[in-house]
């Protein structure tokens, strides 16, 4: 069933056109991931899925219901959670403390299916890896108990093996939690673990293909 739906989407920053009719379906249960190279209009693409910003024409909707104005910030708050390349992580707190921000005390047990150690857990989120603060921005994520979740880039800062690990999980948070993930990313290793790839190429977003949930 649509979850999420573009329908015949234009975007422009002054002259230079950045999205030109792209419609797209997405839906809970499957992994989606935008393809594009940098400067393509991956992020403006999910800075409109994500509600941070309006198209120049064509319609978003949500659940068959036009996201407006109107019911923008209750869009924001309640249904998206966006996921960004450089974590976003309160620096302050430990990795238990920024997701128990949203999940009070079952922060620790989310944490755990992420496969971090409970010392792991307990430290400042400076102490520890890359690969471990994306774990803790996903952990953050998935405590919101929000159906769409946004990934932009989500692997750009790791190195291959942590990058893989991380679409391992995007992939678990959608077909566990039947989550609606899409991520967008340069990344064709990362591609690999999608359900439906599409790719954005001069303003337009094409389909690359669809398979079925491994």
């Amino acid at each position: 069933m649509k979850l999420l739906e573009l329908e015949q989407i234009d975007f422009s920053y002054e002259k230079k056109e950045v999205l030109r009719k792209v419609s797209a379906c997405f839906e809970r249960g499957k992994m989606y991931v935008i393809l594009g190279k940098s400067g393509s209009g991956k992020t403006t693409l999910l800075s409109l899925l994500g509600g941070m910003d309006g198209p120049k024409s064509g319609k978003i909707l949500l659940d068959g219901t036009e996201i407006n104005k109107k019911n923008m910030d209750d869009y924001r708050a309640k249904r998206v959670s966006v996921i960004f390349q450089n974590y976003n992580l309160v620096d302050y707190l430990t990795a238990a403390e920024n997701v128990e921000l949203l999940a009070g005390k079952g922060g620790r047990g989310i944490l755990r299916k992420l496969g971090l150690t409970e010392e792991e857990i307990t430290r400042n989120v400076l102490e520890l890896s890359g690969g471990q603060q994306q774990r803790v921005a996903i952990g953050r994520a998935l405590a919101s108990e929000r159906d769409i979740l946004l990934a932009d880039e989500p692997t750009g800062n790791l190195d291959g093996k942590t990058a893989l690990e991380i679409a391992e999980i995007m992939k678990r948070m959608a077909h566990e939690y039947k989550k609606c993930v899409i991520v967008v990313t340069h990344s064709l290793e990362v591609a690999e673990y999608a359900d439906v790839v599409f790719e954005l190429k001069q303003a337009r977003l094409n389909d690359r293909y669809e398979k079925s949930q491994r």
